[in-house]
């Protein structure tokens, strides 16, 4: 069978002085049959290529489907009266949500049945579920396209009964009111940025009344409730710079009141405790700092300085309960906790002593609690749910997940480093099975994303145990970019100077073979969005290195759609990758954007994935990437698109239907290094 072709068509691409021909820019036209029918023949292509191991591709998917406790349930939460928490049943692909009153004897109410709402949907997510104040009613967010328009409902739980439901291309956020009769939401516009709030009263349609709107489209807006369920937030935000306002919980009418002028360059986080505001701010370090204040007074000459910025832990995100607060913090990539006594003023840390671990917060969403619930876990150990008291430091272990056929202790997981090519040391997180031989010979999966300021937690993932169970070095490289050695680890990674994130991937493969963890003929390498481009980079610069890269969702295509403002994140990405009316960013931008620097010489293997209906990186992006490679490149090694038709970003829903990207993944990589079973 061959590979599809598109027909080219003279385009002229023009941007301030600067033109250049695309003669595949065409392919951003979703509606045209043509596109679709293209599209559907590309997945026709990638199923034909791996028609041999088709057999292999169902044995990975049940391993996969074998690791799922298919009748399981959450650890319950106890908030105000009731105990909230999920279950799954066997054969249903999503969750039941479910509450008891009082007492975990008590009969269950099952408050939202997810495979109810998806029954007949070709994709259903869940993007929030917030219950009332009064705890009657529950206003929950569904996106059945993946385009991340979210339709609100709200669900009397009393009588069973939906109650509202004409609130559509909502946002992620929700927050109730006190009143339990109103609650404000966040509303996303044409361009498909999340630019207002608004204020909903049930029971009345198509009367919705704006709270605040945001004239930037280098800012997205959302919004929220305080801990204590005291305020509303209203938090609008770019990539680097934020501003808060507050709302009254108790006053319908009141109107949003800021807290500090946005400043570029200046983030901050509020919550709520009593008669003070906690706030993480980046004021006078980078790596944050945590103060308080007043709530009649938080002008930011009345902070005070709770914990000090560090420069070598970074403080990323915490939580406020009525007597403590608790900081989540990373220190070289692995996470660990600040726990305060307001009362006393007194810390101490939490944290995973020698183990190469990641922690995390569970589900906290009870004010009035001295139980810190903490999850966790390894790349080779599977996660526990804890609680831990705040006061004595006594710890419950609620819930081990148990993966079938997984053995942490046969596996082995350790850091290591590599020497960028400008002598800064890059950390990696290996992991495989004890005993391996280090010959060269063992086959390894180099996964990195390295952008935004997010780094690679150190987490367990069933998906990796095909892998780690025949024999596969499993490398985590945390390039510059992430946030695993403090933001200034993310700064050097951004802007001017992201050929560093590029460069630091390939010392890391590099490092592979000259440790004999791996060899080039045996290596796989891996990311997803911005790792996407990571991939795209890497594949152009010194793709010799990989037998085949992965590439999902890859942010590809960086000038076309980093000069076209009618996208939703193009404007908000310029505090990312520059802005290109900057003559020299876009220069930059040019010498490393994939599409923009394909070669004629040989490439890796490569499968590209796309979501049609992803409002991230469009589905355009590896498809316009996968038919340039198969026109340019000096080689037979196959380039494959696999697009998801009814899908967005984060590929197929469900708990099963999710499974079979990662079996036609592993199947394509089986297969490239001849592994048979």
């Amino acid at each position: 069978m061959k590979a599809p072709v598109a027909i080219r068509k003279e385009h002229l691409q023009k941007f301030g002085e600067h033109s250049w021909v695309d003669p595949l820019h065409w392919l951003k036209e979703k509606k045209n049959p043509e596109v679709v029918k293209l599209l559907n023949q590309e997945n026709d292509y990638t199923n034909w290529y791996l028609e041999d191991v088709k057999d292999l591709k169902s044995q990975i998917f049940n391993e996969l489907k074998s690791k799922i406790i298919e009748n399981d349930s959450s650890v319950p939460q106890k908030v105000g009266e009731y105990f909230y928490y999920d279950r799954w049943e066997e054969g249903q692909q999503y969750e039941i949500c479910c509450r008891k009153k009082g007492s975990l004897d008590s009969a269950e109410e099952v408050m939202l049945n997810l495979n109810e709402l998806a029954d007949g949907k070709e994709f259903f997510s869940l993007g929030f579920c917030q219950i009332s104040p009064n705890e009657n009613l529950l206003a929950y967010g569904v996106d059945f396209k993946g385009d991340e328009h979210f339709h609100i409902f709200v669900k009397d739980l009393a009588s069973g009964k939906t109650i509202d439901t004409k609130i559509e291309n909502a946002a992620y956020s929700l927050a109730w009111y006190k009143d339990s009769a109103n609650f404000c939401y966040g509303a996303l516009n044409e361009n498909d940025r999340e630019y207002a709030v608004f204020r909903h009263t049930l029971g009345r349609t198509n009367s919705d009344i704006l709270i605040y709107e945001e004239p930037s489209n280098q800012f997205f807006v959302g919004c929220g409730s305080s801990a204590s369920e005291k305020y509303i937030f209203i938090n609008t935000g770019g990539k680097i710079t934020n501003e808060t306002y507050l709302l009254s919980a108790d006053d319908i009418d009141s109107k949003p009141t800021l807290v500090l002028k946005r400043k570029k360059g200046h983030e901050y986080y509020l919550e709520h405790n009593r008669s003070h505001f906690y706030i993480l701010t980046n004021d006078t370090h980078k790596n944050f700092r945590l103060v308080k204040s007043s709530i009649d007074d938080y002008s930011q000459e009345s902070w005070e300085e709770c914990l000090a910025a560090s420069d070598t832990v970074i403080l990323n995100t915490f939580d406020v309960f009525k007597g403590h607060i608790v900081v989540k913090a990373k220190k070289e990539g692995i996470s660990f906790f600040y726990i305060f006594n307001i009362a006393s003023g007194d810390h101490y840390i939490l944290d995973a002593g020698d183990q190469l671990a990641n922690l995390s917060f569970g589900d906290n969403d009870e004010y009035n609690t001295t139980d810190l619930r903490y999850i966790i876990e390894s790349p080779i150990q599977p996660y526990r749910v804890i609680d831990h008291d705040m006061n004595s430091q006594n710890e419950l272990i609620k819930k081990e997940r148990d993966v079938k056929d997984h053995h942490p202790d046969n596996y082995t997981c350790y850091r290591t480093f590599a020497m960028a090519k400008d002598g800064v040391k890059i950390p990696m997180t290996i992991f495989h099975k004890k005993g391996l031989e280090k010959n060269g010979q063992a086959p390894s999966y180099l996964y990195a994303y390295g952008s935004y300021g997010y780094g690679l937690n150190l987490r367990f993932s069933s998906g990796y145990c095909p892998l780690m169970e025949r024999g596969f070095v499993i490398a985590l490289a945390h390039v510059r970019g992430g946030d695993e050695m403090g933001n200034e680890w993310y700064e050097s990674g951004k802007f001017l100077k992201k050929k560093n994130t590029f460069n630091d991937f390939l010392s890391c493969a590099e490092e592979l073979v000259s440790q004999k963890l791996s060899s080039s003929d045996k290596m796989i390498a891996c990311g997803g969005s911005a790792g996407g481009l990571l991939m795209g980079a890497v594949a152009n610069l010194k793709g010799e290195l990989f037998k085949a890269i992965v590439a999902h969702v890859p942010f590809v295509d960086v000038v076309n759609t980093m000069i076209d403002e009618s996208l939703p994140l193009t404007a908000l990405e310029y505090e990312e990758w520059g802005n290109p009316s900057d003559d020299e960013y876009f220069h930059y931008m040019k010498s490393y954007s994939p599409y923009d620097n394909i070669h004629t010489e040989s490439y890796p293997h490569i499968l590209a994935t796309a979501g049609l209906n992803d409002p991230r990186v469009t589905y355009w992006e590896p498809f316009k990437w996968i038919q340039k490679l198969r026109e340019l490149a000096g080689d037979s090694n196959a380039k494959l698109l696999w697009t998801d038709m009814e899908s967005g970003h984060g590929g197929a829903s469900g708990r099963y239907d999710s499974l079979n990207d990662v079996a036609l993944e592993y199947a394509f990589i089986f297969k490239v290094l001849g592994i048979k079973g």
